[in-house]
């Protein structure tokens, strides 16, 4: 049987990367087949709506934060998503282009992620052209060899699957630059040590989030990660986002935690626990 892996397309994003590496790791014995999608929130819809087993999305990056894209996207959807694994990449961006000289360039294409990840970059070598945001790293490299006014920030790996040339490389600002991704699927997880829950407020009073999260400072639980982003239903109401670092099967006091949120918050949404492929979650 072969086992259905969703990603961002077109080929050769870090997404599509991150769901090589995965396969690679977790599912070597498996016949896999990767199929790209042309936004984040419907790679997710797909998994949700059983087209695919997998998802890989991008959840957050070392120097950009979170992917809001990803998280507006699962907590809208009402499948029982479950994050399998996290994946932790290193990104080194290139300017991709058959422009002969950065003089010609007159328009740069990316994800609004990568752009902001070079922004540094941009600013002192290519100040004068025009930053354009697609849906993906990749999404413009079809269009890049008939046009050498333009070009395109994306991987070294996708130059090469396009036949294009490579300008300049690494120009993301940090060296260190990382994005972790999850790999998502409707099957629970049975073990990890992460455990990543989202959770809205009744209202929104004094010590409101300050309340939530002492179920866990004060059963001793460290957060790794807490993000906000907007309900959607009105100005100033907010949804919350946080990794919790043990596993929610054999961690008693997270139970117990979990368990008082549940009575207090208006809705949470547990994403389960797993695995990460770096030192923290």
């Amino acid at each position: 049987m072969t086992l259905k892996i969703a990603h961002l397309g077109p080929t050769g994003t870090y997404a599509e990367a991150a769901a090589i590496a995965y396969a690679q790791a977790e599912l070597a014995s498996t016949e896999i087949c990767l199929q790209p999608y042309t936004t984040i929130a419907q790679t997710l819809a797909a998994v949700a709506s059983g087209e695919v087993t997998l998802a890989i999305v991008p959840v957050e990056n070392s120097i950009e934060g979170g992917v809001t894209m990803t998280a507006d996207t699962i907590w809208q959807l009402a499948a029982p998503l479950q994050i399998q694994q996290a994946i932790v990449l290193p990104i080194h961006h290139a300017l991709i282009s058959v422009a002969t000289d950065l003089a010609q360039i007159e328009t740069v294409y990316s994800h609004p992620q990568a752009l902001s990840q070079c922004q540094d970059w941009l600013q002192q070598h290519l100040p004068q052209a025009a930053r354009i945001a697609n849906n993906s790293t990749t999404a413009a490299l079809a269009t890049l060899a008939a046009n050498p006014q333009a070009a395109a920030i994306s991987s070294v790996r996708a130059a090469n699957l396009y036949e294009l040339p490579v300008l300049e490389q690494p120009i993301n600002d940090r060296p260190d630059n990382q994005t972790k991704f999850w790999a998502i699927s409707l099957q629970p997880t049975l073990a990890g040590n992460c455990t990543s829950v989202a959770f809205s407020l009744r209202s929104n009073t004094p010590g409101g989030l300050m309340r939530a999260l002492g179920f866990f400072a004060n059963r001793g639980l460290n957060l790794s990660r807490i993000e906000s982003r907007p309900s959607k239903r009105s100005l100033g109401d907010y949804l919350f986002f946080i990794d919790i670092e043990t596993d929610v099967h054999n961690c008693r006091e997270l139970k117990s935690a979990l368990a008082d949120l549940d009575v207090y918050a208006e809705t949470v949404k547990n994403f389960g626990s797993y695995y990460t492929n770096n030192a923290s979650c």
